[in-house]
């Protein structure tokens, strides 16, 4: 039976089905047919979410001179990034192989065997900004293909064994070149693993690196971590200088609340305006351990709006979570929907309040830079004490103009087309909010947030994990970050509600993932359980978002602190060691690894003799410290707490507990 996109779940696939190109889905009849047809396979890789597919669908790919060329040269594959990510990150890799910067769209052509030979991103419909125009690529790749077959099937073999010669695991080391565990990972890594860290940040504006700039939610949870044993100044103030100036930039969503996906620039004014789950998920977490940390009522208030969000926008009522909102309504108005001009401050603004919103949202730094209604992103450009300073308010009032100015805007903008929610139930960013509603829950003691992000993990549970198989969505099998998503999850459920039936899930997954995932020669988990263009990748790097292998590694130490499993440690040690040499030279995008591993030399198991819904039990969970673990047993009214081994004296008192909990030097 022949294969349609229309046939397909995915929305964004189910969109580019209504264009009059003979798109295929990723399946054996597309490349099948290529090799009957003699013809080269387009694949167009992209999401929902992604401003540049958008533009590259209006202008090309709705265009008759294009599609007539697409259907007469080509066999057209059309994937979904966000549901096929295995897919995408291997023709990713081979564009950069070819030497070719990355990102979406992935315009990518292929042999009939699924070989890449030519590709690039986006491509305008003729030459302008330095890149050549689709028809003449379209025209020229034809040509070459068709006259020189041998050749693009040459080259194409030699971008797959670049690709797997980076790949191929190390020999194995002599017993001699081994040494021990403690000679390859040390305690005294994590202090380098800081100061190289810490090279990148930027004192001026927050964050790491110039720009654009990415949230970099691994590398702010380590150096969190960090910060609560040593409370080391300039650490802290890097930590907190971060997350203040994400949360009054323009990357966060200063109307609805929520973050966007990254800034263009180095002060996280100008956004990429797609909002994803996944980053919103971790960024909840950082502003959770931030608030922990330094108290800041701004952390409180961001990581409260991220909820907001999520629970407006990205949540369905029948349990689980979105994947992303567009960042626009049509190609042509970037961001329009979340950008405002003088003028529509004042349709819904007047008086005090309409000087004050402008003075605290409203500034040049935050036009748009090619946009020609003069359309703003809003940031806190000027603080409530620098705006009673300048119009001789008092600074109350200016508070509370703020915050009613905020829901006169809110209430304008919801009356606008809103961006499109893409609601994909993928495992991955199910997982991710599960574990970062139950972390809010803990902190506000808000029972929404437990019962929802239970009834999420239930429903995945539910319609996603299948004959001990988790599936990503539908039918898709599911990746690493779906196993190591949910693993961390159902780990954060069992410890949240000492139910077993988590546990023995999470349990479940571990197998799977040793099984069917592990290297068993070199350590570390493939990215997929199935091989895909001949290749598994085993990486441990944050790009940006924390990478499943070296969440993973914390996540079987846990399950080893809890279940007394030596084969989980067993696993957690083989990763450390498998990554140990290339994590050191990563910096920031080592983030993940250094959590993990100062948690293989931290962590601290608080076991719980106490009935889950006790006072005991309940600071057990609710107290902050960076790579806590909670196993529950037998109702004896105590707790134990031990750290890497070493247990303390029995607690019966939750006060006294909350102190041993909260003492680094403990």
């Amino acid at each position: 039976m022949k294969k349609k996109l229309a046939d397909e779940k995915s929305p964004y696939l189910q969109k580019a089905a209504r264009q009059k190109i003979n798109w295929l889905p990723y399946c054996e009849e597309a490349f099948r047919k290529a090799k009957e047809e003699g013809k080269a396979v387009f694949l167009s890789s992209g999401a929902g979410w992604c401003h540049w597919c958008h533009v590259q669908a209006a202008e090309s790919f709705e265009d008759p001179q294009v599609v007539e060329q697409l259907n007469k040269d080509f066999i057209c594959i059309k994937i979904d990034r966000d549901l096929r990510p295995d897919i995408d990150r291997r023709y990713q890799e081979a564009l950069a192989a070819m030497g070719h910067g990355g990102g979406w769209p992935l315009s990518i052509f292929l042999t009939p065997e699924g070989k890449p030979f030519y590709g690039g991103t986006y491509f305008p419909p003729v030459d302008s900004m330095g890149r050549p125009g689709f028809k003449k690529v379209l025209t020229e790749v034809s040509q070459f293909y068709a006259q020189n077959k041998e050749k693009a099937q040459e080259y194409s073999d030699r971008v797959i064994e670049h690709l797997r010669q980076g790949l191929l695991a190390k020999p194995e080391p002599s017993e001699k070149e081994k040494g021990s565990a403690e000679e390859q990972i040390s305690a005294s890594s994590l202090e380098a693993a800081v100061m190289d860290m810490l090279k990148d940040f930027d004192p001026q504006n927050g964050g790491f690196g110039n720009y654009p700039k990415f949230p970099m939610p691994g590398a702010i949870r380590f150096l969190s971590g960090q910060y609560f044993r040593d409370k080391n100044l300039s650490l802290g103030d890097a930590i907190k200088r971060t997350l203040t100036a994400m949360a009054t930039g323009g990357v966060y969503d200063q109307i609805g609340g929520g973050f966007h996906r990254y800034s263009t620039d180095a002060s996280w004014i100008i956004p990429h305006f797609e909002k994803m789950a996944e980053d919103n998920a971790w960024l909840l977490v950082n502003y959770l351990e931030g608030f922990y940390l330094f108290g800041e009522p701004l952390f409180k208030k961001t990581a409260l709006g991220i909820i907001d969000f999520a629970k407006g926008v990205l949540s369905d009522p029948q349990g689980g979570f979105y994947s992303s909102q567009d960042a626009d309504i049509t190609p042509e108005d970037e961001g329009g929907y979340f950008t405002w001009t003088q003028e529509d401050f004042k349709a819904v603004l007047e008086g005090d309040e309409l000087q004050v919103a402008s003075l605290h949202f409203l500034h040049e730094n935050g036009a748009m830079p090619h946009g020609e209604k003069k359309k703003h992103v809003l940031f806190i450009a000027m603080g409530p004490e620098e705006i009673a300073q300048k119009t001789g308010l008092d600074a109350g009032m200016v508070r509370s103009l703020i915050e009613s100015a905020k829901g006169k805007l809110l209430a304008a903008r919801s009356r606008r087309e809103p961006p499109f929610v893409d609601k994909s139930l993928y495992s991955s960013v199910n997982g991710l909010f599960v574990s970062a509603y139950l972390s809010a829950w803990r902190v506000f003691g808000d029972a929404y947030l437990k019962d929802f992000a239970l009834l999420s993990l239930n429903r995945m549970l539910k319609e996603n994990l299948r004959d001990g198989i988790l599936y990503r969505s539908g039918d898709v099998p599911g990746v690493l970050d779906d196993y190591a998503h949910m693993t961390g999850a159902l780990l954060d459920a069992y410890e949240n509600t000492g139910q077993a039936e988590f546990l023995e899930k999470a349990e479940g997954l571990a197998l799977t993932l040793q099984k069917d995932f592990l290297d068993g020669q070199s350590g570390g988990f493939f990215d997929s359980r199935e091989e895909v263009m001949g290749l598994k990748f085993r990486n441990v790097e944050d790009i940006p978002h924390p990478s499943a292998n070296a969440q993973l590694i914390w996540h079987f130490l846990r399950l080893s602190a809890i279940t007394g499993n030596a084969s989980y440690m067993e696993t957690a040690k083989g990763s450390l060691l498998a990554f140990a040499d290339r994590a050191k030279g990563l910096g920031i995008h080592a983030g993940t690894y250094f959590y993990a591993l100062d948690g293989f030399y931290n962590y601290m198991v608080l076991n719980v003799e106490a009935a889950a819904e006790s006072p005991l039990a309940a600071a057990a969970r609710n107290v902050f410290r960076p790579h806590k673990i909670v196993s529950y047993g037998k109702d004896l009214g105590r707790v134990t707490p031990c750290v890497t081994g070493r247990c303390l004296q029995a607690v019966t008192d939750p006060g006294a507990l909350e102190k041993v909990i909260s003492s680094p030097s403990v």
